[in-house]
């Protein structure tokens, strides 16, 4: 089961996509997440489940909204039993991830293999 949604405002743009291993969603994120696209992968999020992996190696930019959003998802799924870990962080594209300290607090993982080794 494959779930997808794009956006292309001006220049950026977002694409999700979302495949599952098992019962894990792997969803796969492109492009810019600001606040003008906040509302987007919010309800995109919502979809995926209560376990999930977020890869975003290809992320250009990531503002606060965005990782208020994706610590949102991280603390649901500890409450609900739920799986949740980060794969492809750059520090880069996602500084505001090292700016607010949570890249020692997340579970940043290398690969999509580390990640789900390490959540089954």
């Amino acid at each position: 089961m494959m779930m997808s949604a794009e956006d292309d405002l001006g220049s950026a743009t977002l694409h999700l996509a979302t495949s599952f291993v098992g019962e894990i969603a792997v969803v796969t994120v492109e492009g810019f997440l600001d606040a003008t696209r906040r509302e987007q992968f919010a309800e995109y999020l919502s979809q995926a489940g209560p376990s999930m992996i977020l890869d975003l190696s290809g992320v250009t930019f990531m503002d606060s909204r965005a990782l208020g959003l994706i610590i949102h998802h991280w603390q649901d799924s500890q409450t609900t039993g739920g799986a949740f870990a980060l794969i492809g962080v750059d520090y880069s594209r996602t500084k505001i991830m090292w700016i607010t300290g949570l890249a020692k607090v997340l579970p940043l993982y290398d690969s999509l293999e580390e990640a789900l080794g390490a959540l089954t």
